[in-house]
């Protein structure tokens, strides 16, 4: 038995011998080409790695042209719905400002508390990017309904047909999706029905219409004492956000922006303090402040205690809420910076980039935000 199994080793040994010179002659012979496919294997390897890199980079910002007087503007309200004194007021201010205006007829349809169903709605904003004869879009006013309807919007027209289009309040969900999708630069500032004096429509003009490559935006005088500084320091990047209710809303939707490096700036109107001191901690934990460059606070209005009827017979005061978010990082911090439901406003671009200063309450433009 034991003399068979010696045999049988003494076999397998000859095989594995034959076997290993059989390769060594394989490889010695073939050697070049194995070396040929092993490095084009490699280098394509490399290759798709570069192509991923650059497309989870994204592609290159998109710049709407500047409008000028006597070009169209074409009204929509893909929120809440108008009435026609809503209407008159928006085409009035823009025809004084000295552009043209265009509207559908759908724009005065009403779906309860929105101006049409979402697929009309979306269908308005589709054919304003699509018309050549408009050259910009306002928004007439906010409410609520931009989100519904963001499914619906064609990006791939958006990008094909690129145009200024600016709002604020619920419009700053459209504005997030059309940056997300297309990477166009949209802009957060008055709707057809704000107040145009003179301070908003030097903001607006200076920007859209006859831009320099930096301006910047400080509050009139006597808004400065509306400025706190809760954080010092300068801070550079891209601005992002609107409306705090809607970028909170946002936050895991595909709609929503990645906050790395940029400047994040913040509006409100009607909330109590605990309901920002949520919505801020929603953005905090949600990692929202981690890595960004500043967060720009502007006026939060009537989100103080109401003291008539609060909602807690004792309450944190609105500073003492942003203190408490915010101190503890290492980023500029301001409040006060006249944007938000008010007159005095500035124009804001997304993904434009800008210099916060926390201590002077500024921000400043460091590119153009149109061709």
């Amino acid at each position: 038995m034991n003399c068979i199994t010696q045999h049988n080793f003494e076999k397998i040994n000859i095989q594995d011998n034959l076997s290993n010179i059989v390769l060594r002659i394989f490889m010695e012979k073939y050697k070049l080409v194995i070396f040929f496919l092993i490095t084009v294997f490699a280098i394509s390897c490399k290759s798709t790695d570069v192509v991923s890199s650059k497309s989870e980079i994204g592609t290159k910002k998109i710049k709407p042209n500047r409008i000028r007087l006597g070009e169209t503007i074409g009204l929509i309200s893909p929120a809440g719905f108008i009435e026609e004194r809503h209407l008159e007021e928006a085409i009035e201010n823009l025809e004084e400002l000295g552009f043209r205006v265009k509207y559908n007829k759908e724009i005065k349809r009403r779906y309860g508390y929105l101006a049409g169903s979402d697929s009309l709605r979306a269908a308005d904003l589709n054919k304003m990017f699509a018309d050549k004869n408009v050259d910009a879009i306002f928004t007439i006013r906010g409410g609520y309904g931009c989100a519904r309807m963001l499914d619906l919007v064609d990006y791939e027209l958006i990008k094909e047909n690129p145009k200024i289009i600016i709002g604020y309040s619920d419009i700053t969900s459209l504005l997030y999706a059309i940056y997300k999708k297309t990477n166009l630069v949209c802009f957060h500032g008055p709707v057809g029905t704000s107040t145009f004096n003179d301070y908003s429509v030097n903001n607006l003009k200076n920007i859209l219409v006859t831009p320099d490559e930096t301006y910047t935006m400080t509050n009139l005088l006597e808004d400065k004492k509306k400025i706190k500084t809760i954080n010092h320091g300068k801070a550079v990047g891209e601005l992002i956000g609107g409306n705090l209710s809607i970028v909170v809303s946002m936050i895991g939707t595909k709609y929503d922006i990645d906050s790395k490096g940029k400047i994040i700036f913040l509006e409100d109107i009607g909330e109590e303090p605990y309901r920002i001191d949520r919505m801020l901690t929603q953005m905090k934990l949600a990692g929202k402040f981690d890595n960004c460059a500043g967060v720009a606070l502007g006026v939060f209005r009537r989100c103080e205690i109401d003291k008539e009827d609060p909602e807690f017979e004792e309450s944190l005061t609105l500073q003492q809420v942003f203190d408490d978010v915010f101190s503890d990082l290492k980023i500029p911090v301001v409040y006060g910076l006249s944007f938000g439901h008010i007159e005095n406003k500035f124009t804001l671009p997304f993904g434009i980039k800008a210099e916060l200063d926390a201590d002077k309450g500024s921000i400043t433009l460091l590119e153009s935000a149109v061709k």
